[in-house]
């Protein structure tokens, strides 16, 4: 072991000790479920007692379940905006409680053209660092290298603006790294102030080049697999600039940073010649540099792995190499619901200390008096929608995530994120709902005085996956037109939701682009839709946005889309073969 390697090891030992500690607790709170989600909901629900909110809606004397559902239907971010607003010009206590300090706001996607401001407090920042440390301690005690190795971790900034108060918003991922101890921060590769970088061009290049000067990573962490697949293909377009910084000790993006991060980066920017030899002797040998090449002590990466960033795996495989996947669980801006201790799974176990849960079957969604379940009442392999009581003042609050209960611990369940709601797509995170691409087209076809019959926007494989907009050959303008609106719907897009705009900023998401669909596609997408649904005719609607990449490429398939090839839904040998052939 070096020496470095040591002292890392020898830092963490207490940390380690202390979160073991909690992670027994967890597991044998799992064991009677009902039990410790009752204490969860007590504690939040005195937390905010004395909010406003809590006062106008009959929850300053609710102590259980039971008082809560009687108080309060099923919630969505709409129904909290007018006490979010106060709390962005300082006016805390309408939406927490006296005791609950306001650390930041986490941004979101909404279902409208406004962001959602997710509220962080001290409880629900400590509650979201407990979830990722039990994660963290039981991926480290199965890789026991990992104490002598250092992580990359990419993460976003959580103060990009600040409201009039000072209060900052951003991402809560960077609250995180912000906020990690001197013994934490010395197992991290990059230095926290990457996440300060706004061009992603500059920020992935300025990470590769500290990261891959360090040949001692063990984990690389992201929230989405596609980060990892666009980084590893910047690396291999980039080497020669990468391996000419490493042997400089320079760093060919110095020009585009900030000037309040140059000297923390400037500490990082040592010559490092033999590895820069090691790399180049990659790139002779391969005609590559890939992360599988140049991390040989990689242990694991960790990354979703549910709903559609399955898709991206097998080109994570082709890049990486046949590293274990650990997904770190299903987590949103409004909080972090599962903790997944095994690899190449979603399955995560509910995180019972930290929100109350309820949960809808999804075939009874839109019923007007779903069954509402607690979470040891779930059944194994039945879907539901879940709702969450979190520290940041929501109660029952709707997120339109769909999940499937896979098992149980002791009598918690483990669920697994399966999709988005019916009406919000999510490729690689932007939650871009159907009212949003609604606005989106009907605005931009304003503007250029165009009328189409019917519409609909799919999600579609490509690399990077993207949008199309689906529109019969009759509807279709001329070329120029065309593109313009293409460029202008995108843009539009990105100015309605500010994950979408990230996600087409950093590469992840193509530009959106229109495909033709034969004339009278839309009287045979009437049918097959209701031959799989049912109802009649006058209850047909149809759709401005199919969110399942699979299904809406499947119609598609049989409508006899011009261009069928740009919608390939492919199986993991598919994107394995088509990721070694572009390579």
């Amino acid at each position: 072991m070096s020496v470095s390697g040591k002292l890392r090891a020898l830092a963490g030992w207490p940390i380690r000790v202390r979160v073991r500690r909690q992670l027994d607790r967890f597991l044998a709170d799992c064991q009677d479920c009902r039990a410790t989600q009752q204490r969860t909901l007590a504690g939040l629900l005195d937390l905010n007692r004395d909010s406003r909110f809590a006062a106008d809606h009959g929850l300053s004397t609710a102590s259980s379940s039971s008082d809560m559902r009687s108080a309060l239907p099923v919630t969505q971010y709409r129904d909290y905006r007018e006490y979010v607003e106060p709390l962005k010009h300082g006016d805390f206590q309408s939406l927490l409680g006296s005791n609950n300090r306001l650390l930041m706001f986490s941004l979101s996607s909404g279902t409208t053209s406004d962001s959602k401001f997710i509220p962080v407090t001290e409880r629900f920042y400590q509650d979201y660092r407990r979830g990722w440390q039990l994660w963290g301690i039981a991926a480290f005690d199965a890789y026991p290298k990992m104490k002598q190795l250092k992580l990359v971790q990419l993460a976003s900034d959580f103060c990009r603006g600040h409201t009039e108060v000072g209060t900052p918003c951003g991402n809560i991922s960077g609250l995180a790294a912000a906020m990690q101890s001197r013994a934490v921060q010395m197992i991290y590769s990059l230095p926290y102030e990457v996440v300060k970088i706004g061009c992603p061009e500059a920020k992935y290049y300025t990470a590769l080049r500290l990261a891959i000067a360090d040949p001692a990573v063990g984990q690389m962490t992201t929230a989405n697999p596609s980060t990892l697949v666009h980084l590893a293909q910047i690396a291999d377009e980039r080497k020669t600039d990468l391996i000419r910084d490493i042997f400089d000790g320079s760093l060919a993006t110095w020009s585009e940073l900030p000037e309040a991060i140059r000297p923390a980066l400037a500490a990082r920017l040592r010559p490092r010649r033999q590895r820069a030899r090691e790399l180049d002797r990659i790139v002779q040998a391969t005609g590559q540099l890939y992360p599988r090449d140049f991390w040989q002590d990689l242990q694991f990466l960790a990354v979703w792995t549910g709903g559609s960033c399955a898709a991206y795996l097998p080109a994570v495989k082709e890049y990486f190499g046949e590293v274990p996947i650990r997904d770190h669980g299903l987590s949103a801006s409004e909080g972090r619901m599962s903790i997944p201790f095994g690899n190449d799974s979603p399955d995560g176990v509910l995180d019972i200390q930290s929100h109350y849960y309820e949960f809808i079957p999804e075939n009874e969604y839109d019923s007007s008096s779903p069954t509402v379940l607690e979470a040891h009442e779930l059944e194994v392999n039945r879907d539901y929608y879940i709702l969450l009581t979190t520290a940041s003042g929501f109660y029952r609050y709707d997120i339109c995530d769909v999940v499937r209960c896979t098992g149980y611990e002791g009598t918690t369940p483990i669920v697994r994120f399966l999709h988005k709601g019916a009406h919000i797509s999510s490729i690689t995170g932007e939650k871009l709902a159907e009212s949003q691409v609604v606005e989106g087209v009907r605005t931009v076809l304003d503007e250029f005085n165009h009328r189409v019959r019917y519409y609909t926007l799919i999600p579609a494989w490509g690399d990077p996956p993207g949008y199309r907009l689906l529109l019969e050959e009759r509807d279709v303008p001329g070329h120029e037109t065309i593109r313009r609106i293409e460029r202008r719907l995108d843009d539009r897009l990105r100015e309605l939701n500010c994950e979408y705009d990230e996600k087409r900023g950093t590469g992840r998401l193509a530009c959106l682009s229109v495909l033709p669909l034969k004339n009278g596609s839309w009287v045979e997408f009437a049918a097959m839709r209701q031959q799989r649904l049912g109802g009649s005719i006058e209850q047909y609607k149809h759709p401005c946005l199919l969110p399942n990449m699979r299904a809406a490429a499947e119609y598609v398939r049989r409508l006899q889309l011009h261009s069928q090839t740009m919608l390939q839904i492919p199986d993991a040998d598919d994107a394995a073969s088509r990721t070694r052939a572009s390579a």
